[in-house]
């Protein structure tokens, strides 16, 4: 026959004095550990992420300055299109759908530039897919200069990153620390230890008890 053992009757109390054993302030340690672990482990699990730029310009042929910028705020909303990115993908060597994610363009308003960002977890993939599109759009644009006006040059051609955009594990530890640190000490404050010394400091004080007067016989 198969005994059942029972936990000894002092079991709970010996771990409600251990717990008590331990100092006020141990939340914050144990909070900050394991934030710094978890950004350690995030770090480590995630690829880093390179990031290269180029930049296209529109020159006017038989336009005016405005009309060349307008054209450049033009150009870039059709970059990500499918006829930019079918003719860039074969130089990028990524499928479209991949490259179409990878790319991010912006314009300036004051300035008929236009850039074009690749990113990539290889250094080489993030520049090969910036002057990829740089220079489809290059030739789409140049194929229309006829009726437009303008022209696109490749203004300046994205470089092999040295190092990835990306955070690195250090840092990433460093965040997760500190977040581990901040939720540690919020539970400091909000524990119920804490609000029951407070409410203790703040408890009503018996008013003194005051000593009764004999009574008074009047004179017959």
């Amino acid at each position: 026959m198969d005994e059942t053992r029972n936990p000894a009757p002092g079991a709970p109390h010996r771990l409600r004095d251990a717990a008590r054993r331990l100092p006020r302030w141990w939340p914050l340690p144990l909070c900050a550990a394991v934030g710094l672990a978890g950004g350690l482990g995030y770090g480590v699990a995630t690829p880093p992420q390179y990031s290269a730029t180029s930049y296209v310009i529109v020159v006017p042929q038989r336009a005016d300055p405005a009309t060349a910028l307008g054209f450049a705020q033009a150009y870039g909303r059709v970059v990500t299109g499918s006829t930019v990115l079918a003719d860039a993908q074969e130089d990028a060597g990524v499928p479209l759908a991949e490259l179409r994610a990878n790319v991010q363009v912006a314009t300036s308003p004051d300035a008929p530039m236009i850039s074009i960002t690749g990113t990539g977890s290889r250094a080489r993939d993030a520049s090969d897919i910036a002057n990829a599109v740089a220079n489809s759009l290059t030739a789409t644009g140049n194929r229309n200069a006829a009726n437009t006006g303008v022209r696109l040059l490749m203004f300046s051609p994205a470089a092999v990153p040295l190092a990835p955009a990306s955070s690195s594990t250090a840092l990433s530890g460093a965040v997760g620390g500190s977040a581990g640190g901040l939720l540690g000490a919020l539970v400091l404050l909000v524990r119920p230890g804490n609000r029951g010394r407070r409410a203790a400091g703040h408890a009503a004080v018996p008013a003194p008890a005051h000593a009764g007067h004999p009574p008074v016989r009047e004179m017959a």
